[in-house]
């Protein structure tokens, strides 16, 4: 079975083979087929995870998987959150991971409250009008280190201070980040859903 990543982010494109690679699909991304990204307008993650992948679906013919993720921090309401991947251009910076986390530090600073949780929301389509939507959300909490550690991930993973390791996302080995992370606990959700609502169970 193919399935569309409604993405072109290389680093999602990885995590998501690897977490669901169990099921015995094949994920393409959306560039490989010539897919524009879709307008993300919403100001939730659902909202914005299902209109890529209705997008991605509707112009591949193909089911689509999708997600929307990122940064809520409790010192500023909640915020970035679905602004996450363009947080650094309110700030003058050019759009980038490393722009993300410079822009955090500087907007951190002064703030004793650092926590913060990585949200993410998988919405997954048999075709774009799919009336049954699968969606599955995985969080982590944790806080925001005062300077980038660790070489692993991307995004916010070099600041993203988990208590239970005493490490950043950056610093733990790719596998136990992939179990452990929003992403991770989503693909996992989403991979019992696809079981349970798309795949025929194996006789006993």
């Amino acid at each position: 079975m193919k399935i569309v990543l409604a993405s072109n982010n290389a680093g999602k494109l990885a995590e998501l083979r690897a977490l669901l690679a169990p099921l015995g699909v094949a994920l393409v991304p959306q560039s490989e087929l010539a897919i524009p990204e879709a307008p993300e307008p919403h100001r939730t993650f659902v909202e914005n995870a299902l209109a890529k992948a209705r997008h991605a679906a509707r112009l591949s013919g193909l089911p689509a998987i999708a997600d929307d993720a990122g940064l809520c921090v409790q010192a500023f309401g909640g915020l970035p959150g679905v602004d996450t991947a363009f947080y650094a251009t309110q700030f003058g910076y050019d759009k980038g991971d490393a722009s993300n986390v410079r822009a955090l530090l500087e907007q951190l600073a002064g703030h004793e409250d650092r926590r913060a949780a990585l949200v993410s929301t998988l919405v997954a389509l048999r075709s774009a009008d799919d009336p049954e939507p699968l969606i599955a959300v995985g969080r982590v909490n944790g806080e925001i280190a005062r300077e980038p550690v660790g070489e692993n991930g991307f995004g916010f993973d070099p600041v993203m201070y988990i208590p239970e390791f005493g490490q950043t996302f950056a610093q733990l080995p790719v596998d136990v980040k992939n179990a452990y992370s929003h992403r991770g606990r989503a693909a996992a959700q989403m991979l019992a859903l696809m079981r349970a609502n798309w795949f025929q169970a194996p006789p006993p």
